[in-house]
């Protein structure tokens, strides 16, 4: 697809993927309707970007009737990226009910709901293109992060099962797999150090991999070094092996980290 000219629905805009996202589609050409829960946050970033016409539409999707109430206020878009996200870590009994539904309402219902939404407009004109952004953690299971990881392999096979139905009718359905990004995402929000030897990848490549997965229709793009691509494939052919491997003294103890710096932020 060409994005020149189209319209794009952003949620989680604010955060560090989503604004090197919003960056690169503007680059592009394309209109952004940016979302994430702090207007102020959304305004500064809409004036920051290339192009005009962009505009904010607040949203907590962690509220109930939140998904459908913003893809009503978005109106017809071509493109949709699913980037809103909420740390899943920690052991599964210190969860209220309210924070595991949360979790599981922005990390997966939302982007259902929203595909649910904007699809048939896209079916009546015979183009788009959505954008699931999951994780490696949707091939790999790690320690304390159950939910997390529960969130991003539904979302995985939810985006492949959705392409199986669309990609015939010329609508595209990609997903951007985050292995290990830095200055963003769980090691940059709960300031634990990644584990050495498995390198980082960084927003930009992210939202690069974004516009290359609209632009030529990929099914799957991994951003993340040779390694952890490696070991998140091994994980997929060999998931007891694996659970055995990550759940080592070396993986316990960053993810252990990782879940006390993200306490604060659920």
């Amino acid at each position: 697809m060409e994005l020149a000219g189209k319209t794009a629905l952003l949620t989680g805009a604010t955060g560090g993927l989503g604004r090197a996202t919003a960056k690169a589609l503007a680059a592009r050409g394309t209109t952004l309707i940016l979302s994430g829960r702090k207007a102020e946050a959304l305004e500064a970033l809409a004036a920051e970007l290339s192009g005009d016409g962009h505009r904010v539409v607040p949203s907590d999707l962690a509220e109930a009737g939140a998904a459908e109430k913003l893809a009503a206020e978005a109106g017809d878009v071509d493109v949709l990226i699913a980037n809103a996200g909420l740390p899943g870590t920690g052991r599964l009994p210190d969860y209220s009910s309210e924070r595991l539904t949360g979790t599981l309402r922005v990390n997966l219902e939302a982007p259902m709901l929203l595909a649910r939404a904007v699809e048939p407009a896209m079916l009546e004109k015979g183009s788009g293109h959505m954008v699931f952004i999951a994780s490696l953690s949707g091939k790999s299971a790690t320690p304390l992060s159950s939910v997390y990881n529960a969130t991003k392999f539904g979302l995985r096979g939810f985006a492949l099962g959705l392409r199986t139905d669309l990609d015939p009718l010329g609508i595209g359905v990609s997903i951007v797999s985050p292995g290990t990004i830095r200055e963003a995402g769980m090691y940059a929000d709960s300031g634990a150090d990644p584990i050495p030897g498995l390198g980082t990848g960084s927003p930009k490549q992210v939202a690069d991999a974004v516009v290359k997965a609209i632009e030529q229709n990929k099914v799957e793009i991994s951003v993340a070094p040779v390694q952890q691509r490696f070991l998140a494939h091994f994980a997929l052919a060999t998931p007891g092996l694996s659970t055995k491997i990550a759940g080592g003294d070396a993986g316990q103890k960053a993810a252990a980290a990782v879940a006390e710096g993200q306490i604060d932020k659920h």
